[in-house]
């Protein structure tokens, strides 16, 4: 699971050196667009992703000391906050379009920021994109972990797959942490 993780961090590690260039290139483009970001949902997201990381935990700690109702409920807790999660993001993406503000031959942002505002979007879809499906495929995983929860398959001696699960989670929790304020604060006035 580390090795998979390392490769992860350089996938997504790449794109975050991709993004510190562009924006060092395009400051005010990239400051203008980020405008355009509702901070609020993004916030609550950031909440969300936070009070995942938790239920996580405790679901790791639920199957270490062999507690098969809590492992489930605080699995199915997980699920739920990484569901609304996705919905918010879904709500996110559908203003963007609605808004015009994604790539492409649609794409208008008034100004003269607007080829740096088109590459702060598609950067901006990208990657929350990309983490968006992280998040669903954590979604999924732990799904399986908590259908095999209720029948029991986890106990005292074997809980590996809930915390190799965890360490996925909290990998893609920790990616938003760095999105957030990378890509929603930039714009923020002083």
């Amino acid at each position: 699971m580390w090795v998979f993780l390392v490769t992860e961090i350089m996938f997504f590690g790449g794109l975050f050196m991709v993004y510190t260039v562009a924006r060092a290139m395009h400051p005010a483009g990239f400051a203008q667009a980020s405008r355009h970001l509702d901070v609020t949902l993004g916030g609550t997201n950031t909440a969300v992703l936070i009070s995942s990381s938790l239920t996580m935990a405790l679901a790791v700690y639920a199957s270490q000391v062999g507690r098969r109702r809590m492992l489930a409920g605080f699995l199915a807790l997980t699920i739920a906050l990484g569901c609304v999660f996705l919905v918010i993001k879904a709500i996110e993406y559908a203003d963007k379009f609605h808004h015009h503000l994604v790539p492409g031959s649609a794409f208008s942002f008034a100004g003269p920021e607007a080829r740096p505002a088109e590459l702060f979007f598609s950067l901006y879809f990208a990657m929350t994109g990309l983490h968006a499906l992280h998040m669903i495929i954590g979604v999924g995983v732990v799904a399986v972990l908590l259908v095999k929860a209720w029948r029991g398959r986890y106990t005292i001696e074997y809980h590996t797959p809930v915390e190799i699960s965890g360490l996925y989670w909290h990998f893609v929790d920790i990616i938003w942490i760095f999105l957030f304020p990378l890509l929603y604060l930039i714009g923020l006035k002083r």
